[in-house]
């Protein structure tokens, strides 16, 4: 039997590719399949997977014509026969004990997930993670419902290992907007909320590439992707009552993190039309009594309060822009 499953989503990244596979090649841990999911790439990526598949029977191939990152990942869910399901971005490069750590929490401890920590890196620097590191209970066995602060992370799924049992009972897969990005914010927001046993260890076990010139993270043109994320997950919660209860007002914060940083990197023409969007969004929130102002802090209260009744304002006067 196999025990782990790891997607690799490919797309153009000759570049990166070879080391990425490497990387999953010389786990410590070795009892595992390696899907790679090729999404209609034009460079050389495919030919690099069939080499490794020519050499290594655990490498696998989806090979499919570009329909998006959310559908080859469920393709890639579809298709996985391991006890749990990894994901590595085709970009990144993970350490020699990854698998083998985060498969011994989990095991040990019966987790639906398992999390580690990583290093953010660029041909000039390497740095560790430490967005909420003080703030997220290590090596503790958690519900994430218990401990809201889990949610505010980035959604970053490639440092999780899941159990597929887990991701089967609860139907939780991306979504499949064609053409569209960060479709990781409401899978990783359904899994932390259905997520019965989590448990984070502060190891720093995968490298993240933050100088990909290709990676949709750099893509101003897709400014509304988050958009659909955010009424995915509004739509589901309301689907789940006790959920919704739990994290009404963690919603409207969380969408804010989300929103701002997508406005401040989008360019300037396009941040009108965004507004429009995310105006209407949050007089939807009043409407529904999800705006509480302890739950954002003054700074953040008072950009939502612009942004609900001065967009103009919000847009011209930057320094009111801050977290």
């Amino acid at each position: 039997m196999i025990t782990i499953s790891i997607l690799v989503p490919v797309y153009n990244v000759e570049s990166y590719l070879v080391q990425c596979l490497e990387s999953i090649k010389n786990q410590t841990f070795q009892n595992f399949e390696v899907i790679c999911i090729n999404d209609g790439s034009t460079d050389h990526s495919l030919e690099i997977i069939k080499k490794f598949i020519a050499l290594d029977q655990r490498f696998k191939l989806i090979d499919k014509s570009n329909t998006g990152y959310g559908h080859s990942m469920n393709k890639g869910l579809a298709a996985c026969q391991g006890e749990y399901v990894s994901i590595v971005e085709s970009d990144d490069y993970i350490l020699p004990n990854m698998l083998e750590r985060l498969y011994q929490i989990a095991s040990t401890n019966n987790l639906d997930v398992a999390r580690c920590n990583y290093y953010k890196f660029s041909k000039k620097k390497v740095s560790l993670n430490n967005e909420l590191i003080d703030k997220i209970p290590h090596n503790k066995l958690i519900k994430p419902l218990n401990s809201p602060e889990i949610f505010y992370q980035s959604p970053s799924i490639w440092v999780n290992l899941y159990r597929k049992d887990f991701l089967i009972q609860n139907n939780i897969k991306f979504l499949e907007t064609p053409g569209a990005s960060y479709q990781d914010t409401s899978f990783a927001f359904k899994v932390y909320a259905l997520c019965e046993r989590f448990m984070f260890i502060n190891e720093p076990l995968l490298n993240y590439r933050v100088d990909n010139s290709g990676s949709s993270i750099n893509d101003k043109q897709k400014m509304f992707c988050v958009c659909d994320e955010y009424q995915e997950i509004v739509k589901f919660t309301k689907k789940n009552l006790n959920i919704y209860k739990i994290l009404k007002f963690h919603i409207p914060v969380l969408r804010y993190n989300c929103y701002r940083w997508n406005f401040l990197r989008i360019n300037h023409n396009s941040r009108k039309k965004f507004l429009k969007i995310w105006q209407k969004e949050i007089i939807q929130d009043y409407s529904e009594n999800r705006i509480q102002k302890n739950y954002f802090g003054r700074k953040k209260y008072l950009n939502v309060f612009l942004i609900k009744n001065f967009p103009f304002i919000y847009n011209m006067l930057k320094f009111f822009i801050k977290k």
